[in-house]
This record gives structure tokens, C-alpha cells and sequence, in this order.
């Protein structure tokens, strides 16, 4: 795994992405920002929950960091003026979904070392993801790995 050795100070370390290889990723959630009847293209936070139904959170910070730790999906709750956050359950509709039933096989991270973690890409055996923060907001997004000479996908820890 590639690290970034950096630390959020908000939020500390958070989880270690190496804990992350060898899970076997089954069911997704998702938050979504709703306003006007209209939802954002992007998530609010992302949960891949395991086949030992371990719940991973993925979102940013308010310091712009990229946050992963453990814990369960909230539910949906309204903000008035500022719309709602919707929260669905077995999400299709996020960069994992095409990966729901595969292993994690290598993981990479980078990092600032002013707010810590900013990406994550995860490696399964059909491609990646890489979840990074940007401009604060949580961006998702499908990394195709090339194939090796023998058609099989790298594995390992990066």
C-alpha cells in the first residue's frame, strides 16, 4: 500500500486502509444532498459494508481531509431551507456498485500534510475506485487498471 504518513489533525488517522484488503464487499450505502426536488451528482458519504457486515464510512471533512472510519449509515433527515440528506441503502448508484461481491485486493492513499488523508483508491480484481476530496466535496470515481500479459488484473498491496 502506498502511504501518505499524513495525519488529519481533526480527525486523526482514522482507519487504516490496509485493514481493507481481503474483505469481501456485499452491500453499499449512500448519502445523497436533495434540494429543490433536485439531488447532487455526488454523494455525501459512502458505507461498503463487508461479508462480516463491518461497516466502512467514507466522506470529507470539514477541513477538506478525506475520513474513513467505522460506523453505520444515519438515516435520511431534512434541513429545511437547506433541503434533506437522503440515505439509500444498496446503492447502485456510486462507482462500488459494479464491485459489490469482490475482494479487495490492494489499496493506495494520499495525503497533505497540512489536512491529512485527501484519496483512496481501492483495487478489486475488475478495476478500482478512488474516493478523494475535493474542493470539500466527497468525488467517487471508476480507476480501470490495465491487465497484465496473462489477462489477469494486478493484485497486491499497490
Amino acid at each position: 500500500m502506498e502511504s501518505s504518513n499524513a495525519v488529519c489533525p481533526a480527525h486523526g488517522p482514522g482507519l487504516d486502509p490496509a485493514s481493507l484488503i481481503g474483505r469481501r464487499m456485499v452491500r453499499l450505502a449512500a448519502s445523497w444532498h436533495v434540494y429543490e426536488g433536485r439531488r447532487d451528482d455526488t454523494p455525501v458519504d459512502l458505507w461498503l459494508i463487508d461479508d462480516l457486515g463491518v461497516h466502512v464510512h467514507v466522506r470529507t471533512g470539514a477541513d477538506w481531509c478525506l475520513v474513513v472510519d467505522h460506523s453505520v449509515p444515519y438515516e435520511s433527515y431534512d434541513m429545511a431551507a437547506w433541503g434533506r440528506i437522503d440515505v439509500q441503502t444498496d446503492s447502485d448508484e456510486t462507482a462500488f456498485a459494479r464491485h459489490r461481491g469482490d475482494t479487495v485486493l490492494a489499496v493506495r492513499e494520499q495525503g497533505d500534510p497540512v489536512t491529512g488523508r485527501m484519496a483512496l483508491e481501492l483495487d478489486f480484481a475488475s478495476g478500482g475506485v478512488r474516493c478523494e476530496s475535493w474542493g470539500g466535496d466527497l468525488r467517487v470515481t471508476v480507476v480501470d487498471r490495465p491487465e497484465r500479459p496473462d489477462g489477469s488484473a494486478p493484485t497486491g498491496r499497490g
